[in-house]
């Protein structure tokens, strides 16, 4: 399974220069062109009862694309975005999704099922990159303390969202916006 993930060095080169990548016409932030429908959501600061609404929304409109169990992935690997930019920034979020690289017709395929390939943006107004990590990777060895015993329990569950989307996605990244940033992921109708 061939993966596309924005290296550290990347993100950081990129976040280093002052150019706002937004292109307007696509309503992508790094240029991507989109095709045939287009999801958007606004959040509100802390509003974590969106999350569910996300995800129903995007449920309904992924209701005919894909493989089986592609539209799930896509529904788990928003919310996680969608959770991360809530939880970890001060703002709200504006999550968008829609096909890309394929126009009108060909985005259907046997069964009427769509079969373009899927792309999420969350974007959200602090410009911190999101660091890939995982459970544990900021503890050391485990000792008989409680401080330590917390850490590991907090570890236990949070820390996995991005490293969820790195595993299950066919390519994700960060795009630096002039405010903040969009973390993004694409998914293929078919799994490769």
């Amino acid at each position: 399974m061939k993966r596309q993930a924005a290296s550290r060095a990347d993100v950081e080169d990129y976040a280093g220069r002052q150019e706002d990548r937004t292109d307007h016409r696509s309503g992508f932030g790094d240029g991507a062109a989109h095709s045939g429908p287009l999801f958007e959501r606004r959040l509100r600061r802390r509003d974590l009862t969106g999350v569910r609404e996300v995800r129903a929304e995007l449920r309904r409109f992924l209701a005919r694309w894909g493989a089986p169990g592609r539209a799930e992935t896509a529904e788990l690997l928003t919310s996680e975005l969608v959770t991360n930019a809530l939880v970890h920034t001060d703002g709200g979020a504006v999550v968008k999704a829609a096909f890309t690289g394929m126009a009108g017709a060909a985005l259907t395929g046997a069964a009427g099922r769509a079969k373009g390939r899927l792309r999420v943006e969350v974007r959200d107004f602090v410009a911190a990159h999101p660091a890939l990590g995982g459970p544990g990777t900021d503890i050391g060895p485990v000792r008989d303390s409680a401080a330590e015993m917390n850490d590991i329990e907090k570890a236990a569950t949070s820390g996995r969202g991005l490293l969820l989307v790195h595993a299950l996605s066919d390519g994700w990244g960060v795009c630096a916006h002039g405010v903040g940033k969009s973390v993004w992921f694409e998914l293929a109708a078919q799994e490769p």
